[in-house]
C-alpha cells in the first residue's frame, strides 16, 4: 500500500461516515478486512508514522485550544482524529497548527477531536483476518518527548499569541 492508497482509504471512510470518527473507524475496519494481512500492516505503518510525526508541542497546543484542554491521552486521540481528517488537514496542521482554524469546517466538540478508535482499526482488522495480534511494524518508535519547544498550556496569553486564529475562532 502506498501513501496515496492510504489517504484514499482515510478519505473515503471519513466521507462515508459523514465525519463521525467512530463510524469512520468501523468503516475503516470493514475496508481493511477486504485486504490481505500484509496490506493491513502497510496501512498500520502509514498510520503509525503519521501519528508519531504529529507528536509535536505546537500541535499539542493547538489541540489544547480546540479541545479546551488536552491530557496526554486526549492528545493521543486527537492525533488519530487528525489523521482521519485526511492529508490536507493533517499536513496543514503539522506544518502550521494555527491553520486548523481555516482547514476545519464545522467542529462539533461532542464528536470531533477524538479519534481513539481510528488508532485501533488496523490492529482490529489484522486480528480478524489472521486470528493473531499484529507483529511489530518495524518503524521507529515515537520520541519520548514531543518535538519542538514546550508550550505553557495553562497560560491563555501564550496560547492566544501562538494560535491567534484558533483562539479567535474557538475562544473568542
Amino acid at each position: 500500500m502506498d501513501e496515496t492508497e492510504f489517504w484514499e482509504l482515510i478519505d473515503t471512510t471519513r466521507e462515508a461516515a459523514e465525519g463521525d470518527p467512530e463510524e469512520q473507524a468501523d468503516l475503516l475496519v470493514d475496508r481493511l478486512l477486504q485486504l490481505d494481512p500484509e496490506m493491513v500492516l502497510d496501512f498500520a505503518r502509514h498510520f503509525e508514522a503519521r501519528y508519531n510525526r504529529a507528536y509535536r508541542w505546537d500541535l499539542w497546543g493547538a489541540a489544547w485550544v480546540l479541545l479546551d484542554g488536552a491530557s496526554d491521552d486526549a492528545f493521543d486521540f486527537f492525533r488519530c482524529w487528525l489523521i482521519g481528517q485526511g492529508r490536507e488537514v493533517f499536513e496543514g496542521a503539522v506544518h502550521a497548527p494555527d491553520t486548523l482554524s481555516e482547514l476545519l469546517g464545522d467542529f462539533d466538540e461532542e464528536i470531533d477531536g477524538d479519534g481513539e478508535e481510528l488508532g485501533y482499526a488496523a490492529d482490529e482488522a489484522y486480528e480478524q483476518l489472521t486470528g493473531t495480534v499484529a507483529p511489530d511494524l518495524g518503524i521507529a518508535p515515537a520520541p519520548a518527548e514531543p518535538e519542538g519547544t514546550p508550550v505553557d498550556f495553562e497560560n491563555e496569553a501564550v496560547l492566544a499569541g501562538l494560535y491567534p486564529k484558533l483562539w479567535e475562532r474557538f475562544k473568542g
